[in-house]
């Protein structure tokens, strides 16, 4: 995982009053306590009562930026190393005893720290900080040769997956190796190289766990639910004694020293179509002039009416979107803008635009109005923010560690809302026009003629499919594997006090006289409202010749309304602060909105007019089909995307629409034209198959009454959704394979059709699954990641809906462990039929049960609950019912269900990967020979050639 400081988009929580426009001074109180204990551990609370839990992050200024050239990754790999085990904690012990608990954790690496957290229910906080403690200080015993060499293979596989596999995965590579000089330290990726982690020794990494990883160079931060007086008491006992390391200074600004301009091109084996970065180095994180470059980066490439978009999209129709960002870190920044064009658009044609778009820029300028409708987005972004006690304690940690103190946060706010229409040319004159850059052309392998013109080829070594070994680390005698004193009995695990109850707030139920159904529930604490509309029906009222209607419709809808351009709507959103969003999925279409408080009356008359008064735009319909086709065709280019595409149609069966992806095909998408659009709004749109959920600071009076103004506005009409035959049920398994030549890792799906969300039964296999696959400490995780280092994760799931749904075994694995990986997940579920031991089972009913102290904490999530009960008809306590599932389950029960529906014996096994190296060898599957198909799941009768 990588993170990256994030000035207001995770922010922790402060009382805020704004007065007037945005730009004007913002009156700040914050919350916390922060001290330093005598190691040189930073520690800072901060009580947040809302809910029974807590929240715990330790930010180490450790990232790839303080690695040496020829030693990168480490700081990556010890993001999992610390997840293994440490002196008094046993192997795999963390997320097990975490989740047991009820909570949750994770780790993250970026250029300039690592960040471990937890949330937990409050009663488990004095274990939390045991935990912390014991990998801070007593990690080192258990860094040993063979835990170093798993984790490798853990790291080596992530890189596969998130980088080899992928369309463009080596985009920044190229790009930072070009920008920074070769000694600078973003010179080379977070995740590391191959050969510098293949050839690392164990003195290696442990030395650099000792020079970084001590409490003088971390900040502990603790938010949540708690006792002020206890919790110090717990960090004194647990931190205190680590001993401090070395003194270590902060690393200093290094801009990038490019002098001239770079222009790099490279055949993707993956990618589709042809991808244009522009990279321009610019300045650190938290200076005005990195707040004044994020606005830049907005005015000129987000929103049709910024320039960038205007003309690579709408003028010269090169691309079906533009981005530009900009990337202020610890010690450097760039910005960045990303063309990802059509299959044919020619880079040089593509840059040469990205120059118009500067012109017109300079030409057209942009007025106080456009400026300050992005600070508004700003602000309700900072409000979304603050709905987590994770994000609070992540960036106290974060402002604590990169600005000297938590309580930056005001500074930083207001630096965002001081900037100046000067300011902004300010940057652009500094940063951007005719200064050097780094360009880069990725193209599809072959298509050379695509590169941008005075490009150069860049090299990269690629791991070749023969060369992936388990890695082999020699034993060194020079290092000592000893054990580290303590001044008491660490190996005692703490005990944890009374389980929190879970808290489900009250919710209101009313329905229109028009059928338009609403649930709601007030939440007070920040002056946010979210509501959404949901619509059943979506794909499966499509057309099965025109797939894709429903599809478009969620993006047409969005393009301007009876009174309004495409451009006037966007800009009226803007202005509020708000988003409103709309999306489809193979059962029904959804309006999504988030909002101030003081400005919901607002948006809810955006939302109906966009509901109620459609544009039919014809020219951005052609957009958006042509955007829509475009997308199709990339994800062609996507092991995964191609993996669910196909397993959806082995599945399902072509007799029925849900083997289809709500986008459709090319060819179905090309046949649907304007009328398509009209007829399917008015035979399908109607609140006699729709609900609203609302969250958010609004009583249930001023809900019902503002959405009471669509009773007489939108009618009822009677809507039959299309029922499709489901196949019979699978008699002897049988193995698929789709050929994605040099693919570096296999993407295998399992499974078989199996129950629908409204299944009694649902609830209760999704319990039995839970140990097999359910969670990262599930067996087939544990063996395929954990043990054998063959991938970065492996599940398996129910994802039934109110139309039964696969289970289904998944992962990403090494090429070269495809069988094995894939003889794996088919016994373990046969184990599993067997029966779990006593332990296994009380392990599920802690996590499940004890996670509900945490699960509704913000207003998404109670959104989330919102829409289960309105799509399943489920009762308003149905969590406290699955509650009482969960506690009476037997080991009697939980074999009956894993019998009833695991069938590894009657499942589809879906391979898509390197069909040279890894077809003959699933013969030995004992399911007969596997079934070549194409990427779009039909016969490929090229099958003979491998």
């Amino acid at each position: 995982m990588r993170l990256k400081i994030s000035a207001i988009f995770f922010i922790f929580s402060l009382v805020l009053v704004l007065t007037g426009c945005t730009s004007q001074k913002a009156e700040l109180k914050i919350d916390y306590e922060k001290y330093t204990l005598a190691n040189g551990l930073e520690v800072i609370l901060h009580e947040d009562r809302s809910d029974p839990i807590a929240a715990v992050a330790i930010l180490y200024h450790v990232g790839s930026n303080r690695e040496e050239k020829g030693k990168t990754g480490f700081a990556h790999l010890f993001e999992h190393m610390l997840f293994q085990e440490s002196q008094h904690i046993g192997q795999d012990q963390f997320f097990k005893k975490i989740q047991d608990a009820g909570g949750t954790l994770n780790g993250g690496t970026w250029e300039d720290g690592t960040v471990y957290y937890e949330i937990v229910p409050n009663n488990a906080l004095e274990m939390i900080l045991w935990m912390e403690a014991d990998r801070m200080g007593y990690l080192l015993s258990t860094i040993t040769t063979e835990a170093f060499a798993n984790q490798q293979e853990v790291v080596i596989n992530e890189k596969r997956q998130r980088v080899d596999n992928n369309p463009y995965g080596h985009t920044s590579y190229i790009i930072e190796k070009l920008l920074y000089q070769e000694d600078h330290p973003y010179n080379w990726q977070v995740i590391g190289s191959m050969d510098d982690l293949r050839k690392a020794t164990l003195k290696d990494v442990r030395d650099f766990y000792m020079k970084w990883y001590g409490p003088n160079n971390a900040t502990l931060v603790i938010a949540g639910d708690f006792e002020v007086g206890q919790t110090k008491e717990w960090v004194e006992k647990y931190f205190a004694e680590i001993i401090s390391g070395n003194q270590i200074a902060d690393p200093k600004p290094i801009p990038a020293n490019l002098s001239e301009t770079k222009r790099a091109s490279y055949e993707d084996n993956f990618a589709k179509s042809p991808e244009l970065n522009m990279v321009f180095p610019t300045i650190e994180q938290l200076t005005k002039e990195a707040y004044a470059l994020d606005l830049l980066s907005e005015l000129f490439a987000e929103g049709k009416k910024a320039p960038l978009y205007k003309v690579i999209v709408e003028d010269d129709k090169l691309a079906p979107s533009v981005s530009a960002y900009n990337n202020s870190q610890e010690i450097a920044g760039y910005f960045r803008i990303r063309i990802r064009a059509f299959p044919n658009s020619r880079l040089t044609d593509v840059e040469k635009s990205i120059n118009k778009a500067f012109e017109l820029f300079e030409q057209d300028k942009f007025t106080e109005s456009d400026l300050s409708a992005k600070k508004a987005k700003w602000e309700t972004a900072f409000y979304n923010g603050i709905t987590s006690i994770f994000n609070k304690s992540f960036n106290l940690a974060q402002y604590n560690e990169y600005a000297g103190s938590p309580g930056y946060i005001g500074k930083e706010l207001q630096g965002i809302l001081d900037v100046s229409i000067e300011d902004i040319w300010h940057v652009y004159n500094k940063y951007i026009k005719n200064k050097p850059f780094v360009l880069t052309s990725f193209v599809p392998k072959g298509k050379t003629e695509l590169i941008a013109e005075n490009s150069l080829p860049f090299e990269i070594k690629e791991e070749s499919l023969k060369d992936q070994k388990t890695v082999s680390v020699s034993e060194d005698e020079s290092v000592k594997i000893e054990k580290i004193p303590t001044t008491f009995d660490r190996s005692i695990e703490p005990p944890k006090g009374t389980d929190p109850l879970l808290k489900v707030p009250p919710i209101w139920e009313n329905k229109l006289s028009n059928g338009l159904s609403l649930l709601g529930i007030e939440h007070h604490e920040l002056p946010l409202i979210q509501f959404t509309l949901t619509l059943n029906g979506g794909m499966l009222l499509d057309d099965p010749n025109k797939i894709g209607v429903a599809n478009l419709m969620t993006d047409i809808m969005m393009q301007g309304t009876k009174n309004k351009t495409p451009v006037e709507l966007e800009e009226a959103i803007d202005a509020l602060g708000a988003t409103i969003r709309m999306h489809t999925t193979k059962e029904s279409i959804v309006i999504t909105a988030n909002t101030l408080t003081s400005t919901f009356d607002q948006t809810y008359a955006l939302v109906e007019e966009i509901l109620l008064e459609p544009r039919w735009d014809t020219k951005e319909f052609e957009r958006v089909k042509k955007q829509t086709i475009e997308i199709i065709n990339r994800n062609k280019a996507n092991p995964n995307a191609i993996a669910s595409a196909v397993y959806s149609k082995l599945i399902y069966g072509e007799g029925n629409i849900l083997s289809n992806t709500t986008m459709g095909t090319i060819a179905s998408v090309e046949s649907i034209n304007i009328e398509d659009m009209k007829n399917f709004y008015q035979r399908y749109f109607s609140p006699a198959v729709s609900y609203v959920s609302i969250v958010g600071d609004i009583t249930e009076e001023k809900s019902v009454a503002t959405f009471s103004s669509l009773v007489e506005k939108w009618p009822a009409k009677d809507i039959k959704i299309h029922e499709y035959p489901l196949p019979e049920p699978l008699k002897k398994s049988k193995v698929y394979f789709v050929d994605f030549p040099g693919a570096k890792q296999s993407v295998i799906r399992i499974g078989n059709l199996s129950l629908a969300r409204t299944d009694s039964d649902f609830y209760p296999a999704y319990v039995m699954n839970y140990k097999l696959g359910g969670s990262f400490s599930g067996v087939v995780n544990l063996i395929l990641r954990e043990e054998k280092g063959f991938t970065y994760g492996a599940r398996t799931s129910f994802s039934g809906t109110k139309i039964p749904g696969p289970f289904t075994a998944s992962s990403a694995v090494q090429s070269s462990a495809t069988l094995e990986s894939t003889q794996i997940f088919k016994e373990e579920m046969i184990k599993y039929k067997q029966g779990i031991p006593e332990e296994d089972l009380a392990f599920t009913k802690n996590a499940l049960i004890k996670s509900n102290a945490r699960r509704f904490e913000t207003i998404s999530a109670l959104i989330g609950m919102l829409n289960n009960i309105a799509k399943y008809n489920l009762p308003k306590d149905y969590v406290k019912q699955n509650e009482k599932i969960v506690r009476s389950m037997t080991l009697e029960q939980h074999k009956n269900l894993a019998n009833k529906y695991i069938h590894p014996d009657k499942m589809i096994y879906l391979i898509v990967g390197d069909a040279k190296t890894q077809l003959k060898p699933l013969n030995k599957m004992g399911f007969g020979v596997p079934t070549v198909l194409d990427k779009e799941g039909n016969p490929n009768w090229e099958a003979k050639k491998y």
